[in-house]
């Protein structure tokens, strides 16, 4: 099915981000967003979605098409959103394997846009009786790749509706808003890594690998093993930043030692796009099963020998034995594992950030989170998030926006409890900070219907069942002005 309305305008919200200019120009799309029906239709007036692709090669060139539809205009390949196509950029990278023949796997995502849209552009349609289309509006969201290969792949125009192919040097591209953010985007046409992965192994023969959910369409190597890591942000100033981050997400207790880069291996994302990945080496003696997992379902050490029973790609079987290879076994014993224990070891605790919004009448705003979560399923929790590389203040304020659309201001919170959670017997303590804020800006909404599924105002003495018990311990104690709690202990 293709993409809803909630996630195309994640997208948009984030062009916006970066090109705040075009608000304007794109509130019309935003306005059809609100309304209900697939805004990707080819019947939604007065206007609708369609997506192109930007193919750039070695030489700086971009691949375009004459398209038989427009009177011979040379355009970027692209077209209508199909019924079939799980998200826009899949839309384009379809639209460039019909028209041009290039398949997914022969094109890369960049280090720049990350498969983020470079342009979003707006023109009008004249009418077409014979389709029985009256003039309307095209609101193109425009991806950039660059070619995996060195050398172009071979054109296969689709005869029915293209009729010539030519690469074009950038300053001479069609689309005057593509052109200049092509230009100042610096595109160079040689891909780069765009994901960061861990070898981690632990100097005596054994690699850590992670079972993955199994979700197929929505997680890349879905059910299979994997190595721990995960897709670049805009916010990761490099890609060993990048692999701190999604280690501290899926899992924050693990600490590396001697980490390096290894290797740049090949991937394929859930689109069949071709994703260089750079791999890091590093060192871990401990046990996983004493580590607190957020993402997927185990960590196992496993040795060389034992990697063919597994379900796991060539290429990272491949990699694990050639580091093998490279480096054998030091036989030193197994450090004792830094994780807690309940004993005196001075030990690295997890942080969390809470909002704790009151309206007029004194009511507590919770979120009923998705039964499929991680933590806490179907159960009724704080406005929440995991600190990344990020001060508390900043992890809250960039939670309320991406949770529930709320705009608050650092000046207007103030801390008003902490809970020191132990979750489970052996696991890490976890820091809870419960931030108030005095004033905000926004009606709470659901932006992220993957982790919750609505927003309500509870009476304090009234609070719902289930509730994370810690959210139920805190609200209680604001109530009466204490400024800390533990459970767990």
């Amino acid at each position: 099915m293709p993409p809803n309305s909630t996630a195309i305008r994640r997208t948009v919200e984030a062009y916006l981000g970066r090109h705040p200019g075009e608000h304007d120009a794109l509130a019309e799309l935003l306005a059809a967003l609100d309304r209900p029906g697939d805004v990707t239709a080819r019947t939604a007036l007065p206007g609708h979605i369609t997506c192109s692709a930007v193919v750039v090669d070695r030489h700086c060139q971009v691949l375009h098409i004459r398209h038989r539809a427009t009177g011979g205009l040379m355009l970027t390949p692209g077209g209508h959103v199909e019924p079939e196509d799980r998200t826009l950029l899949a839309a384009a990278l379809r639209e460039v394997a019909e028209e041009a023949g290039i398949p997914p796997g022969a094109l890369c995502p960049t280090r720049q846009l990350l498969g983020s849209p470079i342009d979003i552009d707006v023109h009008d349609i004249d009418a077409s009786p014979s389709k029985g289309e009256p003039v309307h509006r095209h609101y193109d969201v425009r991806y950039v790749f660059c070619l995996a290969g060195e050398e172009p792949p071979t054109i296969a125009l689709q005869d029915e509706e293209v009729s010539g192919a030519q690469w074009l040097p950038q300053p001479e591209v069609t689309s005057p808003t593509l052109r200049a953010k092509l230009l100042a985007a610096g595109l160079d046409g040689r891909p780069e890594p765009v994901n960061a992965s861990a070898l981690i192994h632990d100097g005596a023969g054994r690699y850590l690998l992670h079972l993955r959910d199994h979700k197929p369409g929505v997680l890349w190597e879905s059910g299979a093993f994997a190595l721990l890591g995960g897709g670049r942000t805009h916010d990761d100033q490099s890609l060993e930043g990048t692999l701190l981050r999604e280690l501290s997400e899926e899992v924050p207790d693990l600490r590396l030692e001697d980490v390096e880069p290894y290797a740049v291996a090949a991937a394929s994302s859930i689109d069949g796009l071709s994703v260089p990945v750079q791999v890091f080496a590093g060192r871990w003696r401990g046990n996983p099963d004493r580590l607190a997992l957020h993402e997927g379902v185990l960590l196992r050490w496993f040795t060389p020998d034992e990697l063919d029973r597994l379900r796991l790609s060539p290429a990272t079987r491949d990699l694990i034995r050639r580091h093998a290879a490279e480096n054998p076994p030091d036989n030193k014993p197994a450090a004792a594992p830094p994780v807690w224990d309940g004993g005196s070891r001075v030990v690295l605790n997890g942080v969390g950030v809470h909002l704790h919004l009151e309206d007029a009448e004194g009511r507590v705003l919770l979120g009923l989170r998705h039964p499929d979560s991680k933590f806490a399923g179907a159960t009724w929790h704080y406005l929440a998030g995991r600190c990344e590389r990020e001060s508390a203040l900043s992890c809250l304020v960039r939670e309320a926006w991406e949770e529930a659309g709320l705009v608050i201001e650092p000046a207007d919170v103030e801390l008003v409890h902490v809970v020191h959670v132990v979750d489970t017997p052996g696991s890490l303590p976890l820091m809870q900070l419960v931030f108030r804020a005095r004033r905000w800006e926004g009606t709470p909404e659901v932006r992220e219907s993957d982790k919750c599924l609505t927003w309500q105002w509870w009476p304090r003495d009234e609070l719902p069942d289930p509730i994370v018990s810690y959210t139920r311990t805190a609200i209680t104690a604001i109530a009466e002005g204490r400024p800390y709690s533990q459970l767990g202990w």
